[in-house]
């Protein structure tokens, strides 16, 4: 069977369309923020985490300048610092342990299973120690954790949870949207997320009262009054115009979502190359596939193939957190996390975004299939 001849590249991701869709809408949403100079938090930040409490079923939400900075100030309110230790995933974005670093505490890197890629709730245990704080659970790719499997630790152990959600914006567990199960839930809006702003920003959700205020002066430089600063804070607000942007896209999100699911589905179903392997999908969980991975046993052979075809994949993440340079001086070494470092080398992340067509899609599927066989 011949090759549909798709001439023009495939990249992982591309954010043009969606953005050339809605440049009315959101320059008229800029013009209205740039009249009311609300430029630094203010009325269209306030709007905004409105309306993604609402999304997350939360009462609250908390708008920040980006995702790493919704992971520290979690860490800081919930008390975590030095001496403290928290349970990471070794296969993350590094940004996970980077909230707990910030803090002077320690990540304690726990594998992934070899199915799901998530963390391995059966090895989380023997990890804990009398000093360990928290478990910080990855909704990985946009696919759910085991939060069951979590909270049971947690509640053995009297641990906090928190969701890293970065990926996840509109996933669900058990048929809820991630965000609301744990003490608090951290999301990054990266440009490249499934919501992402116009610019750098993040928040943090959660339905405790006194979470929310710390964490609102936290962001605001320890302030509650004005020039009046009760502990140390940082400057990490959001600003006014990626607030604004990101309204504008949660009004589209569950649409954006569902299309990626109909791309995902056909990879799912088409995909019959016994040389590519896929993440695992649990019952309980309905990813959003912020990112459609894969794994092959030679990732070059296979990256060049698909670059000679105009696909160009991603890689997320070709370094497990346990062996970057960064975190040499905690003493992890090849072999500690097996699953997260097999995935390191021989994952692929295939073109996934709602604006990919149908023909577009067909291509990259009949591309793979052909893998190893042309």
């Amino acid at each position: 069977m011949e090759v549909l001849a798709v001439q023009e590249k495939i990249p992982c991701l591309d954010l043009s369309g969606q953005h050339q869709q809605l440049r009315r809408e959101i320059f008229e949403a800029f013009e209205k923020v740039y009249d009311t100079t609300a430029f630094s938090g203010g009325s269209f930040v306030e709007e905004f985490e409105r309306s993604f409490a609402t999304f997350c079923n939360t009462e609250f939400a908390v708008g920040v300048n980006n995702g790493t900075s919704a992971l520290h100030l979690a860490m800081l309110a919930l008390g975590i610092g030095a001496g403290d230790e928290v349970i990471v995933p070794a296969n993350t974005f590094i940004a996970t342990a980077w909230g707990v670093s910030y803090t002077g505490a320690t990540p304690v890197f726990v594998d992934c299973t070899s199915d799901t890629w998530q963390i391995d709730a059966s090895k989380i245990e023997e990890k804990i120690t009398n000093n360990t704080k928290a478990i910080i659970g990855v909704h990985l790719y946009g696919q759910a954790f085991d939060v069951d499997a979590l909270s049971i630790l947690c509640q053995k152990y009297n641990l906090f949870l928190i969701e890293d959600a970065a990926q996840a914006q509109g996933a669900t567990y058990k048929g809820k949207h991630v965000g609301g199960f744990g003490q608090m839930g951290c999301f990054s809006f990266y440009p490249g997320k499934n919501l992402g702003a116009c610019g750098e920003a993040g928040g943090i959700t959660t339905s405790d009262l006194v979470y929310y205020k710390h964490l609102q002066s936290l962001r605001n430089h320890g302030s509650v009054v004005r020039y009046y600063h009760d502990e140390i804070g940082f400057n990490m607000r959001m600003g006014g115009l990626e607030a604004a942007s990101l309204t504008i896209k949660l009004k589209y999100l569950s649409d954006w979502n569902k299309r990626r699911r109909e791309i995902a589905d056909r990879y799912q179903q088409e995909l019959i190359n016994p040389q590519i392997r896929m993440q695992t999908q649990p019952a309980w969980t309905e990813s959003i596939y912020h990112l459609f991975v894969i794994t092959t046993d030679d990732r070059s052979k296979l990256m060049q193939h698909l670059n000679e075809h105009n696909i160009f994949p991603g890689l997320h993440y070709p370094v497990p957190c346990h062996l970057q340079k960064a975190y040499t001086h905690l003493g992890y070494k090849e072999g500690d996390c097996p699953n997260a470092e097999y995935l390191a080398a021989h994952c692929l992340s295939l073109p996934m975004y709602a604006e990919l067509t149908d023909e577009q899609v067909t291509y990259v599927i009949e591309v793979l299939n052909r893998y190893g066989h042309a």
